[in-house]
């Protein structure tokens, strides 16, 4: 065989997988029957597994020895396939989708993300945050879009702060951050992009130079944008902690 061929994924039947996770035939069949599987691939009367249903039994292994219910491992496991995944979290495809920002995106398993919110890992929790955006799913893996924003989460979380109350916060964060973007990218759009490409009014695609040109103008912006939101932020921040201090103080 060329090396350039690839070796087909191994598929297992029910005993070989059920010995490879270290469980019995009769708990793997619980665990189809509870739908905490993917439905085996049917060849005639033979059902086969592959490294897909190999590692969902580690990640729910790994969940019960972290004190999670089967119950409560099944709803992690919808609220994780009914999330959205990373191509469409981050636009991929669009030939403007260069991202703005310079964030670093974060692989987790669902057992490490366990392990970084402890009992605060629940399916509520888990699905607000792919709702809100940080998270996506990658086939078994979570993704989280900022490694700065999950440190800050997990320092908020062991300050005291509980999980929901936070992502209540970042839900409103988003908005109001959404609502700046939206104020720098009319102020571009008016003032700096002024340049329409030739054929956009009939819908033609811009040529790789407009595009270019567009993302070399947009990238001299960024610094900017970042200076006046931190700037700003700062400032608010100095206000608001000085007035609620003589408040506190005052009661």
């Amino acid at each position: 065989m060329s090396t350039d061929e690839k070796t087909p994924p191994r598929e297992y039947r029910m005993t070989e997988l059920a010995e490879a996770a270290g469980i019995t035939v009769r708990t793997l069949r619980y665990y189809r029957e509870r739908k905490l599987i993917p439905p085996p691939r049917r060849a005639g009367r033979i059902a086969w597994y592959d490294g897909r249903h190999l590692a969902r039994l580690r990640t729910i292994a790994a969940l019960l020895e972290r004190g999670h219910t089967l119950g409560g491992i099944a709803e992690l496991i919808a609220a994780f396939e009914g999330g959205r995944d990373v191509a469409e979290l981050l636009g991929l495809g669009d030939p403007f989708a260069a991202p703005w920002s310079r964030e670093t995106l974060v692989r987790l398993s669902p057992e490490e993300l366990v392990d970084h919110f402890s009992g605060e890992a629940t399916a509520e929790n888990l699905a607000a945050s792919l709702d809100i955006g940080y998270l996506a799913v990658d086939g078994e893996e979570l993704v989280h879009v900022s490694r700065r924003l999950l440190d800050v989460s997990r320092k908020l979380v062991r300050e005291g702060v509980p999980l929901p109350v936070m992502l209540a916060a970042g839900r409103e964060i988003r908005a109001h951050a959404d609502a700046l973007a939206a104020t720098f990218a009319s102020l571009f759009r008016q003032h700096v992009l002024t340049d329409v490409p030739p054929g956009a009014a009939e819908g033609e695609p811009p040529s790789p130079e407009d595009v270019d040109r567009m993302a070399r103008t947009l990238d001299r912006l960024r610094p900017v944008a970042h200076t006046v939101v931190e700037a700003e932020v700062a400032l608010a921040m100095d206000r608001r902690i000085r007035a609620e201090l003589r408040a506190w103080l005052g009661d």
